[in-house]
């Protein structure tokens, strides 16, 4: 574990003791790791600036070593603000609850993973509609959020008659509409499909 992830762990278990952070609510822990990195790239500025996940690391714990009181209270706001988001924003689909809404969604993503897997410089397209998320107070799931919102208007705004610049621009500017749309909104965004084997008691 890097020091992201040692310090989001103490802080997630303070603020819900019930979470198997090592365990079941792993998947938990790796996305707060990820927005957590997202929101202080944005306040930090670094929104499409070369900087690795490592050199981000060494440069929060540099910053958590010389702001040590600052930063405990910091940390405890911010994980109980994502925790909230959190349980606000991602809902558990357990059998074939939702299998429709779901399945829509789903397809259209599945849909265009051709284009974007093609699609050039997507990690700093990603990055500014994570930041549009971000500025816009919306910071759980950032990055499933950003890929799945280009994913989709990828889809839906595929023209061969312009060149992938353009392409880009169209559906980075809907992207940003959507972005913006739904940090405004209520309601789970993130649909995970479990089995219902999770909830059993011979899972554990």
């Amino acid at each position: 574990m890097n020091f992201v992830e040692i310090v989001l762990t103490e802080k997630l278990r303070d603020a819900d003791p019930a979470l198997d952070i090592l365990g079941t609510d792993r998947k938990m822990l790796q996305v707060a790791c990820q927005d957590f990195t997202n929101y202080l790239k944005f306040q930090w500025g670094l929104v499409g600036k070369e900087a690795n996940n490592f050199e981000l690391v060494e440069k929060m714990e540099r910053f958590f070593r010389e702001n040590p009181g600052e930063i405990e209270a910091f940390l405890s706001v911010w994980v109980g603000i994502w925790l909230k988001k959190w349980k606000e924003r991602v809902k558990l689909l357990i059998g074939n609850q939702n299998q429709n809404k779901w399945n829509k969604a789903a397809q259209a993503i599945a849909a265009a993973e051709p284009l974007w897997r093609n699609l050039r410089r997507k990690q700093d397209v990603m990055e500014i509609v994570v930041a549009t998320l971000v500025k816009n107070g919306e910071i759980c799931g950032t990055d499933i959020l950003s890929e799945n919102l280009l994913k989709m208007e990828l889809g839906e705004k595929s023209n061969h008659s312009l060149n992938e610049q353009e392409q880009i621009l169209n559906v980075l500017n809907s992207a940003l509409r959507k972005a913006r749309e739904i940090a405004l909104s209520r309601g789970p965004l993130i649909f995970v499909k479990i089995d219902k084997a999770y909830y059993s008691s011979d899972y554990y």
